[in-house]
């Protein structure tokens, strides 16, 4: 069975720092490319930030320079750093891992306010 579990989400003030992990199961991990994606109220689920197997990274012009994705594949998990965090950075955080097939975590809350 594949799980993806996310952790790390909370409540921030704007400026701050938060680090999102994802630990994956049931999957071969170093073969997926992996990705974080967000969704905040009212809006469509976006890209933020996409690793290849080989570590190549892709990010959103809106988070580029700000959050940082990296992967470890003795550990199977992905973590995204989000710093200098701002409240159109709230949304629910989706990690996803794909080869082929797509599979979702259950998302994580990050909300940005003072």
């Amino acid at each position: 069975q594949v799980q993806l579990v996310e952790s790390g989400g909370g409540l921030v003030q704007p400026g701050g720092s938060l680090r999102l992990s994802c630990e994956a199961s049931g999957i071969s991990f170093p073969f997926y490319g992996l990705a974080w994606y967000r969704q905040a109220p009212g809006k469509q689920r976006e890209m933020v930030a996409t690793i290849t197997r080989s570590g190549s990274t892709n990010y959103a012009d809106s988070v580029m320079g700000r959050f940082t994705i990296s992967r470890d594949n003795t550990k199977n998990t992905v973590s995204l750093q989000m710093n200098s965090l701002n409240p159109e950075d709230t949304a629910v955080y989706f990690c996803n891992a794909n080869f082929g097939q797509n599979y979702w975590g259950q998302g994580t809350q990050v909300t940005v306010s003072s």
